[in-house]
């Protein structure tokens, strides 16, 4: 009788109120460096000059791909559900905005 050694590991993921109710963002801006990827998430408010960092999140490389193919595959079902997002043109952000994309 063989073992089955690919048993599913499972993880408790926990949510504090606080994380749970999130921060919303209309912007974000990507930068990377050959260990990492930085995404910081901006509010942008129209007709105000300066906008501020709500979060960001680093990630390495290979979570960097996961984490675009999966949403894509959010993005794909949401769409196959409600029909096509439609994409404005985004707002021009000035080239000294954000950190750079050294480590």
């Amino acid at each position: 009788m063989s073992e089955n050694v690919n048993k599913e590991q499972k993880i408790n993921i926990e949510l504090d109120e606080a994380t749970a109710e999130g921060i919303y963002s209309n912007l974000a801006i990507i930068n990377h460096s050959v260990s990492e990827f930085v995404v910081d998430f901006v509010t942008i408010m129209p007709g105000t000059p300066k906008a501020r960092v709500k979060s960001r999140v680093i990630l390495t490389p290979e979570h960097a791909k996961r984490f675009q193919k999966a949403l894509a595959d959010n993005i794909q079902r949401y769409e196959n559900t409600h029909g096509e997002i439609p994409s404005n043109e985004p707002p021009q952000i000035p080239l000294n905005f954000g950190p750079t994309g050294e480590a």
